[in-house]
C-alpha cells in the first residue's frame, strides 16, 4: 500500500513558477516509479529505472525530483502557461517507468495559471 498526498498548488500568473510536492509513504517505495499526471497525461516521471521523463509540452520548463529514498516527490514548474492549468495528481506504479494505469494516486491538487 502506498499513500500519496499532494501540496503546493494554487494560482500563478502566466510566466510564473510554482512547486508541487508529494509526500509518499508505504513499503518498498524503491519498487515504484513516481509521476505527476494531469488529465490523462503523464507530464513528468521519476522512473524506477533512475531516469526522468517528460511530456513534450513541459520539457524544459518542468523538473521532477525524488528526495529521501522517495519519501518526497517534487515538481518544479517554471514559465507556466494558461494551458498548464489543471488538476495535478501524484501517482505510483510498480513498473520501471510511468505507465497508465498507475497503482496508487493522490487526491490531486489544482494549479491555475492566469493569462
Amino acid at each position: 500500500q502506498v499513500e500519496l498526498v499532494e501540496s503546493g498548488g494554487g494560482l500563478v500568473e502566466s510566466g510564473g513558477s510554482l512547486n508541487l510536492s508529494c509526500s509518499v509513504s508505504g513499503d518498498r517505495l524503491d519498487a515504484y516509479s513516481l509521476g505527476w499526471i494531469r488529465g490523462t497525461q503523464v507530464v513528468a516521471c521519476s522512473g524506477r529505472d533512475g531516469r526522468a521523463r517528460y511530456a513534450d509540452s513541459v520539457r524544459g520548463r518542468f523538473t521532477i525530483a525524488r528526495y529521501g529514498a522517495a519519501n518526497e516527490l517534487v515538481l518544479q514548474m517554471t514559465n507556466l502557461k494558461p494551458e498548464d492549468s489543471d488538476t495535478y495528481q501524484c501517482a505510483a506504479v510498480g513498473h520501471p517507468t510511468c505507465v497508465i494505469p498507475f497503482d496508487y494516486g493522490g487526491q490531486g491538487i489544482r494549479v491555475t495559471v492566469s493569462s
